[in-house]
């Protein structure tokens, strides 16, 4: 079984570089064939050479790129990290009593639907257009995804491990702790990997805030400049940030919870 499990793994390595493979050989054929122009989009050996020369170089957006990067991965973690503390024992809470369902429910509701863009003007005329304006754009997208699963987590859990929680005499504080909260984790853990990734997608829009740093600024600066090159440079970068992080939350949901890794 394990090495039936290893050969698959091998096999899901050896298709997933071929797909990359496949992918900028296309792109780099179709731009220097001249099939799209080079004004509008970059061949792949050009967005490497950018990528080193961003290293080190503050032109022409004003800093290199780790000076964009640290801004953005401190803008988009610290509004991550509030978001979760804040959001998921809310939506635990939510979820288990009802009377605070009934209460806050109807308000969080109303705020749902509205857009983390939508937030922009309000917070300028009362944030301003400092950090703490642009960490809140970004908290709003991730605090969302971590109420909503934090919430239908313990809305799911089976009422038969409840009812013998109470035949063995438990409180309804001890059933929330033992019982629901364990039980919501496949859902939580859910809603913080969504968030986590709002974070990122929210960045672009929330750096639109008078920036003069950070990777959705660089890409604003691409755009003004017309630098293709520049503008996927700090696309890739965010993309492949997000996906390190999501690979480091999944190192730390199979310690918190394995179950969801069973073979």
């Amino acid at each position: 079984m394990n090495k039936t499990k290893k050969q698959g793994k091998t096999k899901y390595l050896i298709l997933s570089i071929l797909g990359l493979t496949v992918f900028f050989g296309i792109w780099q054929a179709a731009v220097k064939l001249g099939w799209v122009s080079e004004r509008s989009l970059k061949a792949p050996t050009d967005i490497i050479q950018t990528f080193i020369y961003k290293l080190t170089n503050k032109s022409p957006d004003g800093a290199t790129l780790p000076t964009h990067f640290w801004f953005s991965l401190r803008l988009a973690l610290s509004s991550f990290a509030i978001a979760t503390i804040i959001g998921v024992p809310l939506g635990w809470f939510m979820g288990f009593y009802k009377k605070l369902d009934m209460l806050l429910n109807p308000i969080f509701e109303i705020v749902r639907p509205i857009p983390p863009i939508a937030w922009i003007p309000i917070v300028i005329l009362t944030l301003g257009i400092g950090f703490q304006a642009k960490m809140f754009i970004i908290f709003v997208a991730a605090f969302v995804p971590n109420v909503i699963n934090s919430y239908l987590g313990i809305r799911m859990t089976d009422m038969t491990l409840v009812n013998v929680a109470k035949t063995y005499g438990a409180t309804d504080w001890e059933i929330f702790t033992t019982v629901c909260i364990p039980s919501s984790l496949n859902m939580v853990f859910t809603g913080i990997r969504l968030s986590l990734n709002a974070s990122w997608t929210t960045l672009v829009a929330a750096e639109m805030l008078a920036s003069t740093k950070g990777l959705g600024y660089m890409i604003q600066m691409g755009r003004t400049i017309i630098r293709p090159d520049i503008i996927i440079v700090g696309m890739f970068s965010i993309g492949i940030t997000g996906a390190l992080l999501n690979i480091i939350l999944n190192l730390f949901e199979k310690k918190v919870a394995p179950w969801r890794y069973r073979d």
